[in-house]
């Protein structure tokens, strides 16, 4: 009879996933994926070549689980900021908009070694559409925050929005300090106030499923 895990077998498979990721963020934050060795990664993390197989498949599999959850942290982070938003009162889809934005750009700082890392080029083969095909769902998620409608004119819009954000990620990522990434955040906010979004844009009857998230 196979026997099933327990609590404490959970627990320490979720520790050495936890030390085996802060490793990779170190190593590849200071060499770049290309550069990095899994020796390295396993020495830091005090396990060995095995576990780290046996856990993420090899140096590949480990930097695209650490996107993930950097990504991750991102999405909850913003989903956050946006339901404190609501429950404050909060009913404008813009305002609700830049509260995510607000809490995204604080993770680019926070965060910021690894948005470097991600943002420079230096990634496995297929890392690109990966990231760009989690931008098309990111727009997509906009869309249905702001109430968009389909109209090609709203599509770029809302395309437009998440590309200000994403390059004042890259921007504040890469500031010399709190104070330079704080202004780059307001500057980010005042523009997209000054763009208004959709508010005086005609919009025709829509279906609302074709916003519906997928399940």
């Amino acid at each position: 009879m196979t026997r099933k895990p327990g609590a404490w077998e959970w627990s320490r498979t979720a520790q050495t996933r936890r030390s085996m990721l802060q490793a990779a963020r170190e190593v590849f934050t200071e060499h770049g994926f290309a550069d990095a060795g899994v020796a390295d990664v396993v020495e830091r993390a005090g396990l060995s070549i095995g576990s780290l197989y046996h856990h993420f498949g090899g140096k590949t599999e480990l930097f695209l689980a650490l996107w993930e959850n950097h990504q991750s942290e991102y999405e909850e982070n913003a989903a956050g900021a946006v339901s404190r938003a609501r429950q404050s009162g909060v009913q404008d889809p813009l305002e609700l908009f830049i509260a995510g934005a607000r809490a995204f750009l604080e993770g680019a700082w926070e965060r910021r070694d690894l948005a470097r890392l991600f943002m420079d080029g230096d990634a496995p083969p297929g890392f690109e559409l990966m990231r760009r095909t989690r931008g098309r769902t990111w727009v997509g998620q906009n869309a249905i925050l702001l109430g968009a409608g389909v109209s090609p004119l709203d599509r770029l819009t809302v395309a437009v929005l998440t590309t200000v954000i994403g390059e004042a990620g890259r921007e504040v990522a890469t500031s010399d300090s709190r104070e330079d990434a704080e202004q780059i955040t307001e500057a980010a906010i005042e523009l997209i106030r000054r763009l208004d979004p959709l508010r005086d844009l005609p919009h025709p009857p829509r279906d609302p499923l074709l916003n519906a998230p997928s399940l």
